[in-house]
């Protein structure tokens, strides 16, 4: 064992451990973990240590110790940083997680919005009309599809959308510089046709819209 690995406190060694055995399927999803005596002396160490790498994990959402009934599998490894997770996928994939989330998203504002929401949104579409600026013109579109969400009354489709605008900004000026919008009055129709189902409370003429224009902009980086 190396001494950077022999520095590490036992307890996080024991979580690893712990980890590493969740990982082979030692134990299964909701599985109850072996007995304090039983696991400590399996994994050669004391009790303490055990309920401190136990600790670690419920912390990371691996275990949950629940009292009078034991521990519990909850799940079968530490989650990713979300941040992370977005920053490594690739454009395709993040608009394929927009295209499910904006298509349920756009229904939703079909049922819920109110007629402030409307107005936002309406505010929102004639903002976003081409002007020349590529910059200002994604950051314009970025805002009208997040207000449509806004809409949607529906906390998480938001965060969700939040963080993947660094990712698709980017990537949207960059497309845009290498190769302008061939027909800027089609792709503002297509915004319109979501705003007009929204309008009329039409859930899957909603979606349709949301779900076909994302297509599009998929195409264009495939």
């Amino acid at each position: 064992m190396s001494p950077s690995v022999q520095r590490r406190p036992l307890t996080s060694l024991t979580a690893d451990e712990l980890l590493n055995q969740i990982r082979s399927g030692e134990w299964a999803l909701g599985h109850k973990l072996p007995g304090e005596a039983t696991l400590a002396a399996q994994l050669g160490v004391g009790r303490s240590t055990l309920r401190e790498a136990i600790r670690e994990l419920a912390g990371k959402g691996v275990l949950d110790s629940r009292q009078g009934s034991g521990v519990f599998v909850t799940a079968l490894d530490v989650t990713e940083d979300w941040d992370a997770v977005v920053r490594r996928a690739s454009v395709v994939a993040v608009i394929e997680a927009r295209i499910a989330i904006e298509t349920e998203g756009a229904s939703l504002a079909a049922e819920r919005r109110t007629p402030a929401d409307l107005r936002a949104i309406r505010r929102a579409l004639a903002h976003r009309e081409w002007h020349g600026d590529i910059e200002e013109h994604v950051d314009a579109d970025m805002a009208f599809h997040r207000t449509v969400l806004l809409a949607a009354h529906n906390d998480v489709l938001v965060e969700l959308f939040d963080t993947f605008v660094p990712r698709i900004r980017k990537a949207m000026v960059d497309m845009l510089r290498a190769r302008l919008v061939a027909d800027p009055e089609t792709d503002h129709a297509a915004h319109t046709e979501l705003v007009d189902a929204i309008a009329g409370r039409d859930p899957r003429a909603a979606a349709e819209s949301s779900r076909s224009h994302l297509i599009a902009v998929k195409r264009a980086f495939a």
